[in-house]
């Protein structure tokens, strides 16, 4: 599995420390950016790890801002992506199960590491279930499909 990631200034050091988390447990990651704790706007990195998994190059997204909130808006806004932003594993793992998400993203403001850990985790582990949900994700898709012809 490989992973694109990506934070603003503040969630730096977070990404930095699930980088190294990620790492550890034999995944390969790829940081996007920013490298410092210079300030940085989120938009900037939520495309770029964006794009790098729609188009194919990462499997999946982490995303790291103050909330989490910023950085998914930013990503969602990219056709094809499905971030979500979590604080607690539960929601992380429905929504792999349930949405088929592809991106997520947490606040280094809301949560420590080793729950931003566990939510990685619930992530990762956690595999999209179809049937039921696919016609929702569908939906999902329709919806870009037709503001992309806009």
């Amino acid at each position: 599995m490989k992973i694109a990631i990506g934070s603003d200034h503040v969630g730096y050091e977070m990404k930095r420390d699930i980088m190294a988390y990620l790492i550890e447990k034999g995944i390969e990651c790829k940081d996007f950016g920013p490298y410092s704790t210079e300030r940085a706007d989120y938009p900037d990195f939520a495309v770029a790890v964006s794009k790098a998994v729609i188009n194919g190059e990462y499997d999946k997204g982490i995303l790291i801002c103050g909330t989490g909130i910023g950085i998914s808006i930013a990503a969602n806004k990219v056709n094809g992506i499905r971030a979500v932003v979590c604080s607690e594993p539960y929601s992380a793992q429905l929504s792999r199960q349930h949405n088929d998400t592809n991106i997520l993203a947490f606040g280094a403001r809301v949560i420590g590491i080793e729950l931003a850990k566990m939510i990685v985790d619930h992530w990762l582990q956690a595999n999209y279930e179809g049937g039921r949900h696919q016609g929702r994700v569908d939906k999902i898709k329709a919806i870009e499909k037709s503001q992309s012809t806009q």
